[in-house]
């Protein structure tokens, strides 16, 4: 198995550096996402939204004081700003949550640059494999057996497979990551609308 899968690198060229880098750089930024996502302080996002929307309405600012102290969630460092740092205006609340943005948008970019650059990488790999193919096929006098030509063409598409295997492994969790990420910016900005209309109140 092993040596089949250094016989299919080998075969697909020099194309197959890239490729191969792109693909361990997509499972590093998929793991450390899903780790933020799923792992991580953010999996409770949707519940602390509903405790702080619930304090908003029953409780005090001192109890928002408190939950919020050492919550490291998203919605936690939205009301630490409201409450203790004098974030109180609709502008500075969505100043704050234009602030987290890189944190949950991150890497975005760079796995959606990868799910459109992997297939073109390796069209580009196919391609030149078929022209070193077709050029030694001019070459009358050097081809012998017509299925070495053929066996070569068959090994320059080697580089378009594995390119779109790296664009189908990746764009499945980048679509998954990205909803988190709206779902987070859209509880963020409920809760920032609910603690501007407390804020007004007071």
């Amino acid at each position: 198995m092993f040596e089949r899968a250094i016989q299919f690198f080998q075969a697909g060229g020099w194309v197959m550096y890239p490729l191969l880098l792109m693909s361990l750089l997509s499972i590093t930024l998929m793991f450390e996402r899903f780790e933020f996502w799923t792992l991580g302080p953010q999996r409770r996002g949707k519940h602390r939204l509903m405790a702080y929307l619930a304090l908003l309405d029953h409780g005090t600012i001192d109890q928002l004081r408190t939950k919020s102290a050492k919550d490291r969630t998203l919605e936690g460092v939205l009301v630490r700003a409201s409450v203790a740092n004098g974030a109180e205006s609709d502008s500075a609340l969505i100043g704050v949550i234009e602030s987290l943005r890189p944190s949950i948008e991150r890497f975005a970019p760079t796995l959606g640059t990868i799910i459109a650059a992997a297939p073109l990488l390796g069209i580009l790999g196919t391609v030149t494999g078929i022209i070193q193919s077709f050029d030694l096929l001019g070459d009358a006098a050097a081809v012998s057996d017509p299925t070495i030509v053929a066996g070569g063409i068959a090994e320059a598409l080697y580089t378009t497979a594995f390119g779109l295997t790296i664009a189908l492994i990746t764009i499945f969790p980048h679509v998954y990551f990205k909803a988190k990420a709206d779902r987070a910016l859209g509880r963020l900005e409920i809760l920032a609308g609910a603690l501007a209309d407390r804020n007004q109140q007071d």
